[in-house]
């Protein structure tokens, strides 16, 4: 049992690292620009999940991890910040490949325009939750900066795509939040969330992993142009 959270990232990215020799997919010749991205993404997440460990906002059963620690987080977690973008961005890398996902500009901006508004008040509302508050108020800046200020062409490919991810995301995050084990691997202070659960996970976890591959797919795309233009 103490090695079922390192199973977990594991499995997550074995399947998609070996696909990405595939001689159709060739995901590897973007292995540069992805742990680029994914290291500047992964230090705010972790430097996130440190702050609320340090405060008991959520933490870890000592039962389902190794016990080896790094900047007093799992070695696991650091390891889920890795093998979990691994994954999505691969499988982003895959539809691009074969599918043309798009909207109309109008759509995506009312879409865009509404999810940010909802997002805000949602945060605000929760604001004395802090799980609740960071997560929805931080991603609805981000949403309308990349949307309106940056101006990325690439957002409903990834919004399209992201409900194929939650099935996956389903299994990976239920087992860590308890589902099928007798305690869960992580677990949450509910003071601090809504304490709206699917399944065993909390609702803000859809919205958290939506916004850390949203970030690692905003900085993929950036270091590819740039190695792209290298080339």
């Amino acid at each position: 049992m103490k090695s079922l959270y390192l199973l977990i990232d594991l499995f997550t990215v074995s399947i998609p690292f070996l696909f990405s020799f595939h001689s159709k997919l060739k995901f590897y010749k973007y292995f540069k620009p992805f742990f680029i991205s994914n290291f500047l993404v992964a230090a705010i997440f972790i430097l996130w999940d440190i702050a609320f460990t340090s405060r008991g906002i959520w933490g870890f059963n000592p039962d389902y991890i190794l016990g080896i620690y790094v900047f007093n987080l799992p070695i696991e977690e650091i390891l889920f910040f890795i093998c979990i973008p691994f994954a999505c961005v691969f499988t982003y890398h895959c539809i691009n490949l074969f599918f043309k996902l798009s909207w109309e500009p109008e759509t995506e901006t009312i879409v865009v325009v509404v999810v940010c508004i909802g997002l805000l008040i949602t945060g605000l509302y929760f604001r004395h939750k802090s799980y609740t508050a960071l997560t929805f108020i931080s991603l609805s800046i981000i949403l309308f900066a990349f949307k309106f200020l940056i101006g990325i062409d690439w957002l409903p490919k990834l919004v399209r795509m992201y409900p194929l991810l939650l099935v996956p995301f389903f299994i990976v995050n239920g087992i860590l939040t308890g589902t099928g084990i007798s305690t869960p691997i992580v677990w949450y202070n509910d003071s601090e969330n809504m304490v709206i659960r699917l399944l065993t996970i909390p609702l803000e976890d859809v919205f958290y992993g939506f916004e850390l591959i949203l970030l690692n797919v905003f900085f993929y795309e950036y270091f590819k142009g740039e190695n792209k233009n290298m080339g």
